[in-house]
């Protein structure tokens, strides 16, 4: 007869085989993520997560590939991690001049504010940051945080090591180094673990966490990405991040989220395309393709 312990074991293992892929199937899913993969002239890098069973996939896992605009997230982390201490307030101006502007690159911040002389909140700025992957609003909260090194030690305090934000996007938009970019790295599996972590452990406030994955799961850029080929209305909460086409080859085309399943459970993803001599179509479809076989996989 078996004991309490004994009962409870096995209740928690069925639990979890109810959400879980049977080993078979998760060697299947790997190798159809390499296949998806090996289609494209490409570094890609996949890590997967299925949050309330902690059933995981991956490809190249540990990469250290360009973040691009994905690096925003865990910045926009590092300044709520701020406001849940009291050291700033949402509704805190920021006054903004053109000095703070990026000089290319996507912002409609800069686009409505060409000459700065302008003072937006940090809710404001977040919104811009995320919603819109809005660089000059990232360089703005950067300097609000004390520079790159200010977030980048904020992420490492959480354990988070293959993470590495280094520069400002201004810098980044100097076609003239295209090596800048390199310099803000992390791997696949990093960001799969920040978002675990942003998801399941009590980093940021509630109303913090719920403001974030709200600003995520309603940005605009990544139509053609991770949820281009899943059902319509699916919820994903993601942040994009891309680079110029230069010589041929782009550095990075990514986007890292959580997707919700049919089921409530959770998938943290992040697929990464880097140094591709490939189209966007391409390089956005092989993203597309992973993401659609990852919820067919944990869909049924």
């Amino acid at each position: 007869m078996k004991n309490g312990k004994s009962i409870l074991i096995s209740l928690i293992g069925a639990v979890i085989t109810q959400f879980a892929i049977p080993a078979f199937a998760q060697q299947s899913l790997r190798a159809e993520i390499a296949a998806i993969a090996g289609k494209i002239p490409a570094k890609v890098g996949v890590s997967v997560r299925v949050l309330e069973t902690n059933d995981t996939i991956s490809f190249n896992r540990d990469l250290r590939l360009p973040m691009q605009s994905v690096y925003k997230f865990p910045i926009s982390m590092a300044v709520l991690d701020q406001v849940d201490k009291g050291r700033l307030t949402l509704h805190q101006p920021i006054k903004i001049e053109k000095a703070d502007l990026t000089t290319d690159g996507v912002s409609p911040l800069r686009d409505k504010y060409p000459n700065g002389g302008v003072s937006l909140t940090i809710d404001e700025l977040l919104d811009y940051n995320i919603r819109s992957s809005d660089g000059s609003a990232c360089d703005i909260l950067l300097k609000v945080l004390g520079g790159p090194a200010a977030a980048n030690k904020y992420i490492h305090q959480l354990g988070i090591k293959d993470i590495n934000i280094a520069t400002t996007e201004e810098a980044q938009v100097q076609q003239n180094d295209a090596k800048t970019q390199y310099k803000n790295w992390c791997t696949p599996s990093a960001m799969t673990l920040l978002l675990e972590k942003f998801y399941l452990k009590p980093l940021l406030s509630d109303s913090s966490k719920r403001y974030l994955y709200h600003l995520m799961a309603t940005s605009g850029p990544g139509k053609r990405r991770l949820k281009a080929q899943l059902p319509a209305g699916t919820e994903i909460a993601h942040k994009t991040g891309t680079s110029w086409t230069i010589e041929g080859i782009t550095a990075a085309t990514n986007d890292a989220g959580i997707i919700t399943l049919p089921n409530g459970k959770h998938v943290a993803i992040t697929v990464f395309v880097s140094d591709a001599k490939a189209s966007e179509a391409e390089r956005e479809g092989t993203i597309a393709a992973i993401a659609k076989a990852v919820w067919d996989a944990y869909s049924k």
